[in-house]
């Protein structure tokens, strides 16, 4: 059958790879749904999963005080998007996790590894993209204090102006971020995919079900900011959880 996603003159290879691929219709149960499966894998390899979140942490932990050390607060919020932006490369082994599971198999985190290795090379080209928009973001944000000097007493009306543009710009790149990586890195672990043709799948995935995909980003901020509110402590938990999450996203997605 031929696939929507791409356009192929007469008589072309059939296994010619998609421009990308088509993506289910889904209703607004649907993260709720995922989180629920998310957890079911937390729970079926608690030992691969929360040794994935004690690591991460570690990490977050060392980094953060690494920045506090030099009294950079700006790294610290730095740190915070980065994060954020990061996620799903950072979740590549919890993928690796529920796949592991969904194919009947003991979750190995040898076999994590393995897989992440496998596919280094378009995990790298996909984080090189996601710290180039990181960096646009941030430039950009300092654009912002071109209007809003930092040290002039700016009002009431002035910090209101400020927050909604600031606000603004960081809500365009989060969009971009989150359209291209919300299934990416699942497809590119579950069908070997390049990182353009994941990151297009993902883009029109989010746009066949925007509201969908507006709840599910919903959530994950949600959970995200209870992990930063508990001192990384809940990242624990929760990282694993959207990153299993993410998995059953990814498979009830993408057609």
């Amino acid at each position: 059958m031929s696939d929507p996603g791409v356009m192929r003159p007469e008589g072309a290879d059939e296994h010619i790879e998609p421009l990308f691929y088509p993506s289910n219709r889904l209703g607004l149960d649907a993260p709720m749904r995922w989180l629920r499966l998310g957890w079911k894998d937390l729970q079926q390899a608690k030992a691969a999963s929360l040794t994935y979140g004690v690591g991460l942490v570690a990490f977050g932990y060392l980094v953060t005080w690494l920045a506090w050390g030099e009294g950079n607060t700006l790294a610290l919020f730095t740190l915070a998007v980065a994060f954020i932006l990061a996620g799903p490369v950072l979740a590549f082994g919890l993928y690796s996790v529920s796949r592991q599971l969904e194919q009947g198999r003991e979750p190995r985190l040898g076999v994590c590894w393995m897989e992440s290795r496998n596919h280094m090379r378009n995990e790298l080209l996909f984080a090189l993209v996601m710290l180039v928009v990181l960096l646009i973001w941030a430039r950009a944000a300092s654009m912002v204090h071109v209007f809003f000097p930092i040290g002039e007493e700016l009002g009431v009306l002035g910090w209101v102006e400020f927050l909604a543009v600031g606000s603004a710009v960081g809500s365009i790149f989060a969009a971009i971020v989150f359209s291209s990586s919300v299934v990416a890195l699942p497809m590119m672990l579950d069908r070997n995919t390049d990182a353009i043709t994941s990151a297009l799948t993902s883009v029109n995935a989010v746009l066949s079900n925007k509201a969908v995909m507006v709840l599910w980003a919903a959530m994950i901020v949600g959970l995200t900011l209870i992990g930063f509110a508990t001192a990384y402590l809940g990242f624990i938990v929760i990282l694993p959880l959207i990153g299993h999450a993410s998995w059953h996203a990814y498979r009830e997605t993408v057609s």
